[in-house]
């Protein structure tokens, strides 16, 4: 401070004699002030905490009890700010509350704002809405705590500072906000499914928080088909989930698994969404990703499955949300209805876009098998494994690979 005279070597010891002088007497001014002894003290001592933190290397004021009273004064405006809100907020408590159906529906839009990074909105659907601690939110992602815990505190910042509103979104404002919403369960039931990385091939506690997040949707915009879509496709691929690997936890493909382990009571229900998002007469891409897997699911063996039909609907996905992964899908169905060669042709048409992509390689792979390249299709399983952190898709690669 402008005005200190003392040095830094004896700071702490006039602290002492400040401390006795001055006080004993700013404790009773303050007591006589707030009528509050508890506070005054804690003001105090807070004030002293902030000297001994300052003084060392400012020196001491000139006044000492002046500035013990600034500080402590600046502190008891906090305190009582503080305490009204808290007051304010105990009488709502205190009275009647009501619960409102949309509350929860504006809780999922206001983590879900297109404002917010798409990995903060993750973290902020986890904590706020699923109940997940930061420990296992870190563990999902494969990131640090701290790391979470930043996301976490930049989100709420960053709803504070761009005043993102608690409501839900007004009507030129929804399909864009339920799109948000739709992408980021989307995100955490994939996570679930098939772990991007980590000793675990799949998360179970992530994809039912998929699936409860989804039917929460559901009952609360029923009359939104997209919503209908992605809880449909989130149950139909969670109704394979005992047959998915094998008892030593290796992947195994949907052409070998066991049909009979299959949840088809699930699949049923999840049939009976798409019947219902169908009658709302708009379709989209969580409709039609839903009618693929319904393809699959309701084929009563590998051979029955409806190869034209997937591919159809393949090209109708490609319309409404075109994308090179959508491309690769929709060849690996040519496979079946146009033959391999077919096939790998678009497969190396993508190669460009797809050089980083597991599954692209792996599907090349298969491709050049069926047309007898084994020494090709061995180079693309390679690239494909030295992609793939899953531990499930390592392994199955790894058999390939002998």
């Amino acid at each position: 401070m402008s005005n200190c005279r003392d040095s830094a070597p004896s700071a702490l010891e006039a602290l002492a004699d400040v401390y006795r002088d001055e006080a004993a007497q700013l404790t009773a001014t303050l007591v006589r002030t707030l009528g509050d002894f508890e506070l005054a003290e804690e003001l105090v001592h807070d004030a002293v905490v902030v000297a001994m933190e300052r003084w060392p290397t400012e020196g001491i004021p000139r006044r000492p009890g002046a500035w013990l009273l600034t500080v402590a004064r600046r502190r008891g405006l906090d305190v009582v700010r503080r305490d009204a809100r808290y007051r304010a907020k105990l009488a709502l408590l205190e009275g009647p509350i009501r619960h409102e159906p949309d509350d929860r529906l504006r809780l999922i839009f206001t983590c879900c704002h297109p404002a917010l990074a798409r990995e903060a909105q993750v973290a902020l659907t986890l904590r706020t809405i699923c109940g997940f601690s930061i420990q296992e939110i870190a563990r999902a992602f494969l990131t640090s705590e701290a790391a979470i815990a930043q996301r976490l505190v930049r989100a709420r910042r960053k709803i504070s500072e761009a005043r993102i509103p608690y409501r839900l979104p007004e009507p030129d404002e929804v399909d864009e906000r339920l799109d948000e919403a739709l992408a980021v369960l989307y995100l955490v039931f994939n996570e679930g499914y098939l772990t991007s990385a980590g000793e675990q091939p799949q998360r179970r506690d992530l994809s039912a928080d998929a699936e409860w997040l989804a039917s929460l949707l559901s009952k609360l915009l029923p009359e939104e088909p997209e919503v209908l879509g992605l809880l449909a496709l989130i149950r139909l691929h969670r109704a394979r989930s005992e047959a998915r690997f094998d008892d030593r936890g290796r992947l195994v493909l949907l052409r070998d698994q066991d049909r009979s382990r299959w949840d088809h009571a699930a699949i049923s229900a999840a049939g009976q969404l798409l019947l219902r998002a169908g009658r709302l007469h708009r379709p989209g891409p969580y409709q039609v990703q839903a009618a693929i897997v319904a393809c699959h699911a309701e084929a009563p063996d590998w051979k029955s499955t409806d190869w034209p039909q997937i591919l159809a609907l393949y090209d109708a996905l490609s319309t409404l949300a075109p994308s090179p992964v959508v491309s690769l899908n929709r060849a690996i169905a040519m496979r079946y209805v146009y033959g391999p060669a077919a096939a790998l042709a678009e497969v190396d048409r993508l190669a460009p876009e797809l050089s980083r992509y597991r599954l692209a390689h792996a599907t090349r792979a298969e491709l050049l098998r069926d047309l007898g390249r084994p020494l090709e299709a061995r180079l693309a399983d390679e690239q494909a494994l030295a992609l793939t952190s899953n531990p499930a898709e390592r392994s199955l690669l790894e058999q390939r690979l002998g």
